[in-house]
């Protein structure tokens, strides 16, 4: 339908099976992402970009542990092992994935002071990456949402989604997650409650 789009998040080599975050089992949604890819007219990608030496980087804060929480400006801040950072292999998109189709490649965390889950929003949830005026620009007002990881960035995405009026669906066969401390479900009824279609 030429008013939906399909928004693949983070599908990156850091966060599959060997990467520098990996979430289990990242890598298995790949051939069902390229079928729903096979299927769409419109495909915008997300990219996880970081400098090094990025706020959000347990490295960057000595004493501390990649999965511990910090208060940053803007609010808590997951401190994350060092990962996609700009131009290396971890940043890469999956070899699998059959991506070239994507019509927008939107980057995130570039700033080095804030991290960004959202593909709409920084983590300060008020300096936009502009992909909201993008899709409304193009007449798109249905998104269907994948990738890793389903309780962080994926999550995020499709509650600024829905914020924006767009009507959103998470498509979780083709998503995994982290799950710190029940946040899958944490996150799971926090979309329902928003509105966001699970399937």
């Amino acid at each position: 339908m030429a008013d939906e789009a399909l928004v693949i998040i983070d599908l990156q080599n850091d966060f599959c099976p060997g990467g520098a975050l990996a979430v289990a089992g990242g890598d298995e949604i790949v051939p069902l992402v390229n079928d729903l890819i096979r299927r769409t007219e419109h495909v915008v990608l997300t990219q996880d970009w970081h400098p090094a030496g990025h706020s959000s980087f347990a490295s960057s804060h000595p004493g501390k542990q990649p999965f511990e929480t910090i208060d940053m400006p803007y609010g808590q801040q997951t401190l994350w092992p060092d990962h996609c950072i700009q131009g290396s292999l971890g940043s890469d998109f999956h070899s699998g994935l059959a991506w070239t189709k994507a019509e927008l490649v939107i980057r995130k965390g570039f700033r080095p002071e804030i991290d960004s889950y959202s593909a709409f929003f920084e983590n300060d949830h008020a300096t936009p990456t502009g992909l909201a005026g993008y899709l409304q620009e193009r007449g798109i007002d249905t998104l269907t949402l994948v990738g890793l990881a389903t309780d962080y960035c994926v999550a995020f995405s499709a509650l600024d989604a829905v914020k924006h009026g767009f009507h959103t669906t998470v498509r979780l066969d083709a998503c995994r997650g982290i799950d710190l401390n029940g946040s899958v479900e944490t996150m799971l009824n926090r979309m329902r409650d928003a509105g966001v279609t699970l399937a």
